[in-house]
C-alpha cells in the first residue's frame, strides 16, 4: 500500500502540517526527508530500516558519505542535501544567537554549542564573547585537542574578548567520549579563565561541557 492510500491522519507530511514536527516519530520525519521509497517498500518502511541500520538518527545523520550512500535508497545527491539541511540548522541556531536572544532563551545558547561541537572526533575550545547587554558578538573556536591547562592558554581568550570588546564571555568544549561529566582539569581551567578575564573587567558567565546528553553547566553546578 501506498503512503498516499493511508489515512490522511498517519501520513508523515499532513500529520507535520496538522499537529507540528514534534508528533512525528524519527522515521516519519526521515520518510519527508526521502520523499520515495524503494520497489515495494513506502518511505517510511526505508527510513525505519535506515534508524534500525544506523542505531538511531544521530547515526545516520552522523554516517559519512560512504556509509550513508552505502544503503539502498541513498546516495550522493541524499547525502547533500541532508549535509545542506543540518548547515542550515546550524546557521539557523547561530542567528537567533546573533539577534541577542542567547541569554534571554538559554535553550537556544544550549541547542548552538551542542550543534557546533557535539559530534567533532577531538575535543574543541569555543567562546561566545558577548556585549554590555549581553548579546552575541561573535562566536570562535580558539583550541583543538586535549582540554587542559596546558592547552587552552587564557591570554588568548583574554585578547579575543578585547578584541571583540566583549563584556562576558561564555565557553565551551566538547566530550568526544559523549560524556559531558567535567574533569579536574576542566574546573582548573575555569577558574583560570575566570581569573584572567576578570582583571580586564571581563565575566566569565558559563563554561558548557558538551556530550551525548544535556550539556553541562558551571554556572547551574556552582563551579564558577
Amino acid at each position: 500500500m501506498r503512503i498516499t492510500d493511508w489515512p490522511a491522519a498517519e501520513r508523515p507530511r499532513e500529520k507535520l502540517l496538522e499537529r507540528g514536527a514534534g508528533a512525528l516519530s524519527d522515521a516519519e520525519l526521515l520518510a519527508i526527508f526521502l520523499r520515495t521509497g524503494r520497489q515495494g517498500r513506502t518511505a517510511v518502511d526505508l527510513a525505519r530500516e535506515l534508524v534500525a541500520a544506523f542505531g538511531g538518527l544521530r547515526g545516520l545523520l552522523d554516517a559519512d558519505r560512504r556509509a550513508f550512500s552505502a544503503h539502498p535508497g541513498l546516495g550522493p545527491a541524499k547525502y547533500a542535501q541532508l549535509q545542506a539541511v543540518l548547515e542550515m540548522a546550524r546557521r539557523h541556531l547561530h542567528e537567533r544567537l546573533e539577534r541577542g536572544d542567547a541569554l534571554t532563551s538559554p535553550a537556544d545558547t544550549r541547542r548552538f554549542l551542542t550543534a557546533q561541537l557535539r559530534d567533532r572526533p577531538a575535543e574543541v575550545f569555543a567562546a561566545l564573547f558577548l556585549d554590555n547587554r549581553h548579546r552575541v558578538i561573535a562566536f570562535e573556536e580558539l583550541f583543538q585537542g586535549t582540554i587542559d591547562a596546558a592547552q587552552v592558554h587564557p591570554r588568548e581568550v583574554v585578547r579575543r574578548a578585547l578584541s571583540h570588546n566583549a563584556a562576558a564571555v561564555i565557553i565551551a568544549h566538547n566530550h568526544p567520549s559523549g560524556v559531558a561529566e567535567p574533569s579536574k582539569a576542566d574546573e582548573q581551567i575555569t577558574r583560570r579563565l575566570r581569573d584572567a578575564l576578570l582583571l580586564v573587567d571581563v565575566r566569565l558567565l558559563d563554561h558548557f561541557v558538551i556530550g551525548d546528553g544535556e550539556p553541562v553547566s558551571f554556572a547551574e553546578r556552582g563551579l564558577l
